[in-house]
């Protein structure tokens, strides 16, 4: 029995830490999604308040409670990093796959590909593709969704070269199954834990990088209260006092990303079979 206590503690622990994250971030999400814009509008006659009980994070410059603004700011950039991780990771489980199993020059052109994003600037590459795409929603989001399989793509390719050279795989081979079937009924599923764990983890770096083009003036514009645009606004009244312009918006970011790695990382930890002798 003594042996069993701390294993239980252990993976209770990972759940409620998991599932502590989960809720900040799902109640960020729908918070924000559910809105009004009165909660967060111009209100001219209390602009630059410090925070108060009335307005817990202060206001701006034109008076916006900066709560209510970061929270849809953050839920904002939370949807663009769910829609962008999902179609990057999809890339990135086909690429892999694919390179793996086909081999040849097919996993010669994935590797090429993967090397060339990852040897140009990642900032750079980021702008260029939103510029090109008009800025705006689509161009941050497919800019993220475009630049963020690469990691991705070489560990999955990683775990498909190791399960292909397993006896089971080699036996389906042997008895005619093809490549695709192979891909579907046994590659996929023994890689879809670090798939899942992958897809996580690229959360945190979509929501910064999402932040950081916006921040730039290269992503959304001005009107939609992303964390991107709150922070390149309190850049110009920061030197005059008004800290809790910057401070509150790069507080809920941290976190958003911080919970990501906390949710990631304990997924790893319950997912990895090894895990369960700690």
């Amino acid at each position: 029995m003594k042996n069993k206590i701390p294993l239980w503690n252990t993976r209770t622990r990972v759940l409620i830490y998991i599932m502590v994250a989960a809720v900040y971030l799902i109640g960020v999400l729908i918070w924000g999604m559910c809105m009004p814009e009165q909660a967060y509008g111009v209100e001219y006659s209390e602009k630059f308040i410090a925070p108060c009980a009335e307005h817990i994070f202060g206001t701006d410059f034109m008076g916006r409670d900066m709560f209510f603004r970061c929270i849809k700011g953050l839920s904002i950039s939370l949807a663009i990093a769910t829609v962008a991780a999902i179609i990057s990771s999809f890339i990135a489980l086909f690429f892999g796959v694919a390179a793996a199993i086909i081999g040849g020059k097919v996993d010669s052109l994935v590797n090429w590909c993967v090397d060339f994003c990852m040897g140009m600037p990642h900032l750079i590459l980021l702008i260029l593709i939103s510029f090109m795409l008009g800025r705006g929603m689509k161009g941050v989001m497919l800019a993220v969704a475009l630049t963020h399989w690469t990691e991705l793509t070489r560990i999955v390719r990683a775990e498909v070269l190791q399960i292909r050279s397993s006896q089971y795989v080699k036996a389906a081979y042997k008895m005619g199954k093809s490549r695709f079937w192979v891909a579907k009924e046994h590659v996929i599923p023994h890689v879809l834990p670090v798939y899942l764990i992958g897809v996580i983890l690229l959360f945190p770096h979509a929501i910064m990088h999402e932040a950081s083009i916006t921040f730039l003036g290269f992503g959304l514009s001005a009107e939609v209260p992303t964390i991107g645009v709150i922070l390149s606004e309190s850049m110009k009244h920061i030197s005059t006092g008004k800290w809790w312009l910057a401070l509150f918006p790069g507080i809920m970011l941290l976190l958003a990303m911080v919970f990501f790695d906390v949710i990631g990382e304990n997924l790893k930890r319950l997912l990895n079979p090894s895990s369960g002798n700690e």
